[in-house]
């Protein structure tokens, strides 16, 4: 029988071999995508994800089990994604950095997306076009609404899992998924 996450996350606090590594093959690819999400950088969500898998390894003893595992571990690796971009805002204003995706906007996306199934290839490139047209203007949203985007639609978590992971009320969830929500279908109307 499988173990549940809490319960690893339990043997991980009491360094059971294995356990760990069982975690992180669980939530690696969870856990960059949603860095990725929230920073837009390949090689800085890919450290702040392992930064994440770190404070989980060193603080797996203060999980409560209050929340699922996943609402807590999320809310490390958001408030590690945090943290990085409040150190490299600073970091930007003392060289002088420029956002490059203003400067190649038609960049491609880092990361590859999911196709949905589909039974008729015409109707499912349509589709496929369309999600990705979706996806894009998602990556222009705030970093708060991509987030919460990101942790309802991707990853399914509630309204309540998410204000966890974000440190906010689910008011302030709800307001950041409307308007991205609004964002995005007056932008899809634009463009469509």
């Amino acid at each position: 029988m499988e173990s549940s996450d809490e319960q690893l996350c339990r043997a991980v606090a009491e360094r059971a071999p294995g356990a760990f590594d069982l975690l992180v093959e669980r939530y690696q690819e969870r856990a960059y995508r949603i860095a990725w999400s929230v920073l837009r950088d390949r090689e800085d969500a890919r450290d702040c994800s392992q930064e994440a898998f770190i404070r989980l390894h060193d603080s797996a003893g203060s999980f409560a089990g209050q929340s699922k595992f996943s609402t807590w571990f999320y809310r490390i690796l958001v408030n590690c994604c945090m943290e990085h971009q409040r150190r490299r805002r600073g970091w930007r204003r003392l060289v002088g950095w420029r956002d490059r995706r203003a400067e190649a906007p038609d960049a491609p996306d880092p990361v590859e997306q999911a196709p949905a199934p589909f039974t008729d290839p015409v109707e499912g490139l349509h589709a496929e076009r369309r999600m990705s047209q979706v996806w894009a203007l998602v990556e222009e949203l705030s970093p708060q609404q991509r987030a919460a985007v990101t942790l309802s639609c991707r990853e399914g978590l509630a309204t309540k899992e998410i204000a966890a992971v974000l440190n906010v009320s689910e008011a302030t969830v709800r307001v950041h998924l409307h308007r991205a929500l609004a964002t995005l279908r007056a932008r899809l109307g634009d463009e469509g």
